[in-house]
């Protein structure tokens, strides 16, 4: 019952080699897929509706947890007690602490960067703040981003972050159930946002001096992307989002391209309605890959590790309502083919992240959510 009602509200350091490798608390037995034979391994499930995770140089694992919460893992075990200085989030429907992102030279500069969902005026907006990291929590929490105009409701706030070669930050933003704000370029809802990592916006940008524009915007007409990763390969930016009833995407991002939403989509609405004639258009941006039925796509990270080789330069993504997790063989910017693991094995993959030590860590969203590894076997 539990996994019905979450599926219907629910519809990317330093480089410092880590001083411990978190310890399995269970292993279960050998699966074989088509490039890699491996382990599943248990490290905790003691998380709340865990969201991000993120590695310090240390090797140590940070997790935040949707209700507020940003947890420590370390020597094996999950820190009973959170990190302090965590602000205030909105914890509605598929609001509150979201993701969390270190800054490309955190080993020098203990700067971090969280995600979330917070109330004002109006109502509630995707936030990111900048923070600096101590053993104790965070202090000096700055706001740096809002995705206004603020609106009530607690859907569709997006939410990851991701860092490029140059350092600059990518922030994606849902739409918040409002479909057509993805193609107003005075909103910033359902949109790729980048900006310099003090908040500020790059000269570069595609909408910069163009009136009626957000500066911020580097691609719109999306709809709820969940997962946001740099491919190390080639330095450009992957992603992939929720579609309606049907037509998630992977897409590859470009400077200044609009990816349709509402204007062309492969989905249909939940109530079975039709949302537009239309797949594909001129002076739009096709996927790379579209999803139907939906997969509901979440976290994303390319493998570059050695402990399995056979996945090297693929991606990852979990997938909510297929509980798998998917691994997906691109041909430079193309689709080649995917495989699904994990099937049935952990629902609600949220997030997928590699670890400084070559492995697969993932998360599970679920009120007895969990912090699990792909080890080789």
């Amino acid at each position: 019952m539990r996994r019905r009602r979450f599926l219907a509200v629910t519809a990317a350091a330093g480089l410092a080699a880590p001083a411990a490798v978190p310890t399995s608390v269970q292993a279960q037995d050998v699966t074989r897929s088509a490039k890699a034979a491996y382990r599943l391994a248990t490290l905790s499930r003691d998380l709340e509706q865990p969201w991000s995770i993120a590695f310090l140089p240390d090797g140590r694992l940070l997790i935040t947890e949707r209700p507020g919460r940003l947890r420590l893992f370390a020597n094996g075990r999950l820190d009973r007690t959170p990190l302090g200085g965590v602000p205030k989030v909105y914890a509605s429907n598929q609001g509150g602490l979201l993701d969390v992102c270190l800054h490309p030279v955190f080993v020098r500069n203990r700067v971090l960067y969280l995600s979330y969902s917070a109330e004002g005026a109006g109502g509630a907006a995707t936030v990111v703040a900048r923070a600096e990291f101590t053993d104790g929590g965070l202090r000096n929490v700055t706001p740096i981003f809002e995705a206004l105009p603020r609106t009530s409701g607690g859907l569709h706030f997006g939410s990851r972050i991701a860092f490029d070669r140059d350092g600059l930050m990518y922030v994606t933003t849902g739409e918040r159930y409002q479909m057509r704000r993805a193609q107003d370029l005075g909103d910033l809802g359902g949109k790729v946002i980048r900006l310099r990592d003090d908040g500020s916006v790059p000269s570069d940008n595609p909408f910069v001096g163009r009136a009626g524009a957000r500066p911020e915007i580097f691609t719109w007409g999306h709809r709820n992307p969940q997962g946001l990763a740099m491919n190390p390969d080639t330095g450009r930016m992957w992603l992939v989002e929720h579609g309606p009833r049907g037509g998630d995407e992977l897409n590859l991002l470009t400077s200044g391209a609009n990816y349709g939403w509402p204007l062309v989509t492969h989905g249909i609405d939940y109530s079975g309605a039709k949302i537009s004639d239309h797949k594909s258009l001129p002076g739009l941006q096709d996927p790379v890959r579209v999803w139907v039925p939906s997969i509901s796509p979440s976290g994303l990270c390319f493998y570059t590790g050695q402990r399995f080789p056979g996945w090297r330069g693929s991606a990852f993504t979990g997938a909510l309502s297929n509980e798998a997790l998917f691994r997906i063989e691109l041909d430079g910017e193309r689709y080649r083919s995917e495989e699904r693991l994990l099937v049935g094995r952990l629902p609600y993959i949220r997030d997928v992240r590699q670890g400084p030590d070559g492995l697969l860590y993932l998360v599970t969203h679920a009120n007895d959510g969990g912090l699990f590894r792909l080890e080789p076997a």
